[in-house]
């Protein structure tokens, strides 16, 4: 079954959802990561709709949104497999009209992570989730662990601004190699796909120290920095966070999370675990 293809917010907001409603919104270029969401979202609701929209308002000035890679008529295809009920797939214009001015931004735990280095970037995010939510309705949206600072944010902008959607956390999506599942991996060489297991394999190095009895975060970050650094990786971030506040922490304790980006050759990769 082919999805109905939506491309206007008027229309959007006409249609008639039925049942519980949910919601995946993507920058499409999907792959399997993005498909396990649209499976808990098709196991838990009656309607599933899913957004396909490269939003320019979270890519900085030096980015790749001119780059980032799309391909409609796959993810059509793809959608049509699962079938998905609506596709929103509206044009920047659509979106940002000419006068558009308001902007959605949710404090501290904006400024620290990949907030430190991509500065803009949530903004961008919590405003054109706001304006989807708005659009669509749902009742829950589904969102992949992968992007962990990002469903923290959205959770807390759902709480402060009293919107009724609630967000379902998906577990993160592995490559058979461990490389965590993204669109940006189709950047990387064939050497660069072998570099940058670095990410997966730190974090397992992480939580084997864990395991071992080192509860402290700046020795094992040491250790993750060592091997990231043997694979040509050039470090954002490692740090090991409290999973609910995003507050760093020293002494790490069952149940944290340890967050970090990577850049490999030209590309930045984002990956976590709990520990």
């Amino acid at each position: 079954m082919k999805p109905k293809i939506i491309k206007t917010i008027q229309e959007m907001q006409n249609t008639k959802l039925s049942g519980k409603v949910g919601f995946v919104p993507t920058m499409g270029f999907l792959h399997k990561g993005h498909l396990s969401l649209i499976r808990a979202a098709k196991r838990d609701c009656d309607t599933v709709v899913v957004s396909i929209f490269v939003n320019p308002s979270q890519f900085g000035p030096n980015e790749d949104l001119s780059q980032y890679p799309r391909d409609f008529v796959q993810d059509v295809k793809l959608l049509s497999g699962l079938e998905v009920d609506y596709i929103f797939f509206p044009t920047e214009k659509e979106m940002y009209p000419d006068d558009f001015k308001t902007w959605v931004n949710v404090d501290k735990i904006t400024t620290i992570l990949c907030g430190k280095s991509r500065p803009i970037h949530f903004q961008g995010v919590t405003t054109i989730v706001a304006k989807l939510m708005n659009i669509v309705n749902p009742d829950m949206m589904f969102l992949g662990e992968k992007d962990f600072q990002q469903i923290v944010v959205l959770e807390q902008m759902i709480r402060d601004l009293n919107f009724k959607t609630k967000i379902v956390r998906c577990p993160l999506i592995r490559e058979k190699d461990g490389l965590a599942m993204s669109s940006r991996n189709k950047y990387l060489s064939e050497k660069g796909r072998q570099e940058a297991l670095c990410l997966y394999l730190s974090l397992l190095q992480a939580k084997s120290e864990f395991q071992n009895g080192n509860f402290d975060s700046l020795s094992m970050k040491k250790k993750m920095e060592k091997l990231i650094h043997k694979n040509n990786g050039i470090i954002d971030y490692i740090e090991f966070v409290d999973p609910t506040s995003l507050e760093s922490k020293a002494k790490v304790r069952k149940g944290d999370r340890v967050l970090l980006a990577v850049w490999i050759e030209d590309t930045r990769l984002i990956d976590n675990m709990e520990i």
